[in-house]
């Protein structure tokens, strides 16, 4: 078999952290925008994982399969690591050896040591530069959280809008439908250098939105085969824990760390019915665990803004408002809840804890009215500019630094923080910057 080109074009990533190890991400991809160019053939990969970046002692290794029908991606799960520690991973695949990741394991059950928390959403690639991932790797989070809209599944607009499309797609890109189409969109993101080095500086926590598939879907509706294929290629690009099954796959999960935080991860999109955001199964699922959650904070991460808005959004927690109740109702004290989608930075004080919008990475902001606040009496904070959130917990304080970048038409922007508030109950102190 001739030798392959440089196969780790895509990068590495980690993910899904927990106290004895963590996922360990990458795809086998010499031609990653024409079907990855790869023969239909089966290929080792050889990881290994070190607590120093020279690996001059291997802390674990071993040997990964990278098939065709999963686009040559690789997932392996790294056990038997210390709780709270840093590792070094990477991978060799025929004479070829990829870039080196940091991760960082979750701390120990019984631990109270500090965590710091970066949260992005919304990254659409022909709005901007994804500049603000260069600042958030400079942060230093312990763990990155992706909040949906990972990619956007639209083709080629006709008539581009004016100074939304800063990177373009190729003149005869379409909506994404089918698998390949999926996969090379995946590609297309994951090439961009800052994205990459956000995946390569520590582990990812993601949860879909709806663009992963299509615009505003919901529910069983619409095509199954081309939820199956968006499904799968995210599965495929991500470093999850779990697989598709058919036309669905199980994103709602629990994520513990130590006693400051109990991480829930929730789908507001997949089992959407009648009246219920999360469906009965996952409705169930996160009662139970809000009600038993013992750490300092427990945090509700997924995708839509959840507090009311006055005008009410027809696509988030406002048209499920009784869901929007029974959650409240089961909440802990110190509850978050962490959001995204919308394309600009809130806070938001509600009945029961608070919540903190993150910004867009580049995608394009809504309009927004200029009283939206004066109407919105509960919400604290609004910024229009593209950028992140860091959140430093301990078993002290909540804090939300609001990042922003100045610009995302071109590389290089500079960045600021626009506000910084702590979490006290239902309340929202802002910090002194």
């Amino acid at each position: 078999m001739a030798k392959i080109k440089f196969p780790f074009t895509l990068g590495v990533a980690s993910g899904e952290p927990a106290p004895d190890g963590v996922i360990i991400w990458t795809r086998l991809a010499p031609d990653p925008l024409n079907g990855g160019g790869m023969p239909a053939s089966t290929f080792d990969v050889r990881w290994e994982v070190a607590e120093d970046d020279t690996f001059a002692k291997l802390t674990a290794s071993g040997t990964a399969r990278a098939q065709p029908s999963g686009a040559h991606s690789v997932h392996v799960k790294v056990t038997g690591l210390r709780p709270a520690s840093v590792y070094f991973y990477r991978f060799r695949a025929d004479g070829h050896t990829s870039r080196v990741g940091r991760t960082k394991t979750a701390p120990a059950p019984a631990s109270t040591a500090p965590l710091r928390i970066a949260v992005a959403s919304c990254q659409r690639y022909e709005h901007g530069h994804f500049t603000a991932y260069r600042h958030l790797v400079a942060d230093e989070p312990d763990v990155i959280l992706h909040l949906g809209d990972y990619i956007y599944e639209y083709g080629k607009p006709a008539v581009p809008e004016p100074g939304r499309y800063v990177r373009p797609l190729k003149d005869s890109t379409a909506a994404c439908t089918t698998l390949n189409a999926y996969r090379e969109r995946y590609a297309l993101y994951r090439l961009d250098p800052d994205l990459q080095a956000a995946h390569a500086a520590a582990p990812w926590i993601t949860i879909p939105d709806d663009h992963e598939v299509v615009n505003n879907y919901g529910g069983r509706t619409g095509d199954p085969k081309r939820r199956k294929a968006a499904y799968q290629a995210n599965a495929e690009h991500l470093p999850y824990r779990v697989k598709p099954s058919g036309d669905t796959m199980q994103y709602y999960r629990w994520r513990p760390f130590g006693k400051v935080l109990d991480l829930l991860v929730a789908d507001a999109r997949q089992y959407r019915v009648a009246g219920d955001i999360l469906g009965p199964a996952q409705t169930t699922w996160l009662l139970d665990r809000l009600k038993a959650s013992t750490a300092r904070w427990t945090v509700l991460a997924q995708a839509l803004f959840f507090a009311p808005r006055n005008p009410p959004s027809t696509d988030a927690w406002d048209a499920y408002p009784q869901s929007r109740r029974k959650v409240l109702d089961a909440a802990p004290e110190n509850f978050v809840v962490l959001s995204g989608d919308v394309h600009n930075a809130w806070a938001a004080r509600l009945d029961r804890g608070v919540e903190f919008v993150a910004t867009a990475i580049s995608s394009a902001p809504p309009a927004v009215r200029d009283d939206v606040l004066e109407r919105n009496p509960h919400l604290a904070f609004f910024d229009g500019r593209r950028g992140y959130l860091v959140a430093n917990v301990s078993m002290e304080e909540f804090t939300a630094d609001y990042r922003a970048v100045a610009y995302v038409d071109r590389p290089g922007a500079p960045v600021s923080t626009a506000a910084s508030f702590r979490a006290v109950g239902n309340k929202l102190e802002r910090i002194d910057l």
